[in-house]
């Protein structure tokens, strides 16, 4: 029989894990991580060995619990609408279009200006099961995708948005217009169209065919103004909601004199560089944490377009509600993860200084006040109480993850006194 030495203490579980997966393997993947990603890229993503450890953390985390296992679960049957019905629909965005349906009422709800700027938006798709939905535009930074036709304000709210589907694409769009001036480029604009709005619609609009120094030129008839201005490049414009006077000026730079000079401007080219960047702002902002959302199913990135919409637009609300209130606006990123840990029912982590003792966090005041689940748990050990410096009790509210004195409330509770619920 083999016979084996009694150690002097039974090792942590760590060290006999690094008895085989030695320091020197982690420093490996490292170097060699590194390597291939400046191989690949042309510059390494500079890994150290510490996050390889962290790294190899979250691989073992998730052999072990199943929640990525449910997640790709989720991810793989989440779905927009009744498969069976499909082929009955003329509408070729059917496994989508509920969900946007729903996205454009609320949009269409949010108070705005009377000055609106119209562009088409792209959702990044490369794949080809889309079949035609799927467009091309050369000039966007995602440049194959399914396109999208949106009205703004200039603060970057979208108020509206269209699904482009070809001939079919206002096939079931009712038509409210009210007195309104639109910004748009030249996809959108004909010397017809913009009579069209003016006489039968009541809609101005302003359009900037091309970008380019200082003489003017222009035209009226029937309402419309044709206006041609010498920036660097000619410029040509139709309106029927403002003239060129007052003219205002602007600075260019000019190859023959070496400096930048004032040149005169019409008020239209104003209005329209003061107005058009809404949809930019919008764009911006859902580019900036965009969900990932690549999926052979083509219907998949039109819906994280909804979310990252959807987050973009609710932050410029409150970033505007937080303007009237003299209150400092959280960043776009912090607004994100408190939406994100409020879904999830659990507190953000809280920013900690160099102290002893990290403060626990509170949760989000729409968990904390929500009247779900918040129920006692007597714990074997003792904990500070989140509400008081000096308190210390063996209760704590389930959901909220937070120790109280029976003399304090963490959240409200349904039908039940407080006391009594956290004693």
């Amino acid at each position: 029989n083999s016979r084996f030495e009694p150690p002097e203490a039974v090792p942590s579980p760590f060290q006999y894990f690094k008895m085989l997966f030695t320091d020197e393997m982690i420093e490996h993947i490292a170097h060699h991580t590194n390597l291939y990603s400046a191989q690949e890229l042309g510059d390494p993503i500079k890994t150290s060995p510490e996050e390889i450890e962290h790294f190899l953390a979250i691989l073992l985390f998730m052999g072990v619990f199943d929640f990525l296992r449910r997640f790709q679960l989720l991810r793989r049957y989440i779905h927009f609408n009744d498969n069976q019905q499909c082929s009955e629909s003329r509408d070729r965005f059917y496994k989508i279009r509920a969900l946007f349906e729903m996205l454009r009422e609320q949009c269409l709800l949010i108070p705005s200006t009377h000055k609106h700027s119209v562009y088409e938006v792209m959702v990044a798709y490369k794949g080809t099961r889309s079949g035609t939905l799927r467009q091309y535009i050369a000039n966007k930074p995602d440049k194959w995708g399914f396109k999208l036709f949106c009205r703004a304000s200039s603060s970057g709210i979208i108020h509206d948005l269209l699904l482009y589907q070809g001939a079919s694409a206002f096939f079931n769009v009712a038509l409210k217009p009210q007195m309104s001036v639109v910004f748009c480029e030249n996809f959108f604009t004909s010397f017809n169209l913009v009579q069209y709005l003016h006489t039968a619609l009541g809609v101005k609009c302003i359009d900037l065919i091309k970008r380019g120094c200082g003489a003017c030129n222009f035209r009226a008839a029937e309402g419309v103004l044709a206006v041609k201005w010498f920036d660097n490049k000619c410029v040509n414009l139709l309106s029927n909601a403002c003239g060129i006077m007052p003219f205002s000026t602007v600075k260019r730079w000019s190859k023959e004199s070496r400096a930048k000079i004032t040149i005169l401007c019409p008020s239209l080219i104003s209005a329209y560089n003061e107005l058009k960047g809404g949809i930019d702002l919008s764009d911006m902002l859902v580019h900036m944490y965009k969900t990932p959302a690549k999926s052979r199913r083509w219907y998949l990135p039109l819906f994280g377009h909804i979310l990252d919409l959807c987050i973009a637009n609710s932050w410029l609300l409150y970033k505007r509600d937080s303007g009237l209130q003299n209150e400092k606006p959280m960043s776009l990123k912090r607004f994100c993860l408190a939406v994100a840990h409020s879904l999830n029912h659990s507190p953000p982590p809280e920013k900690t200084g160099y102290i002893s003792r990290p403060s626990r966090p509170k949760p989000q005041t729409d968990v904390r006040y929500d009247n779900v689940g918040h129920w006692p748990l007597h714990c074997e050990k003792r904990g500070r109480c989140n509400l008081c410096p000096k308190g210390v009790s063996r209760w704590k509210c389930e959901k909220c993850n937070v120790f109280l004195l029976s003399s304090h409330v963490c959240c409200s509770i349904v039908s039940l006194a407080a006391d009594v619920i956290h004693f």
